[in-house]
């Protein structure tokens, strides 16, 4: 029973499995969760990503161990932490959540140095969820630069 909720908790309710674009199906999760936090003010949002990434490591961690890969790209729990971090302290609205989805799938894909880095070097849980952090940083500095660029009214 603990096994099969790690799987669902891990895989973003089985859509991690879709033989189609899992990663940005799991990320749409994360999508749900901005959305859900977007009311609450900075403190609960960056307390909501460092319990959600910590949490995200233990699952990524055993859901890896009961798959038997070390990086399963089923498992797509990381996708949500990547777009809560990539969109911290980004103001919510539906251009900046589509902005935020974009910056974080392209670097997520991309893997610019040093997320290939934690993707290649870091093993378990740690090296499957935070590539994912890392490339919401690189999403969420982007995102404020063409922001403010742009002066975007939400």
């Amino acid at each position: 029973m603990r096994d099969k909720l790690t799987i669902f908790l891990a895989t973003g309710a089985f859509v991690g499995y879709s033989p189609a674009a899992p990663g940005s199906l799991g990320t749409l999760w994360g999508v749900g969760a901005v959305w859900l936090l977007s009311g609450a003010g900075v403190y609960w949002n960056g307390a909501a990503v460092v319990v959600v990434t910590l949490v995200s490591i233990y699952i990524a961690h055993r859901a890896a161990a009961i798959i038997g890969q070390k990086d399963p790209k089923c498992v797509v729990i990381d996708e949500v932490c990547g777009l809560m971090t990539a969109s911290f302290m980004v103001p919510f609205g539906s251009k900046t959540v589509i902005l935020v989805f974009l910056l974080f799938r392209f670097f997520d894909i991309l893997k610019p140095w040093p997320v290939s880095s934690i993707d290649r070097g870091m093993g378990g849980g740690a090296g499957i969820v935070l590539d994912d952090v890392a490339a919401g940083v690189y999403a969420n500095i982007f995102a404020q630069i063409i922001i403010r660029a742009a002066a975007w009214s939400l």
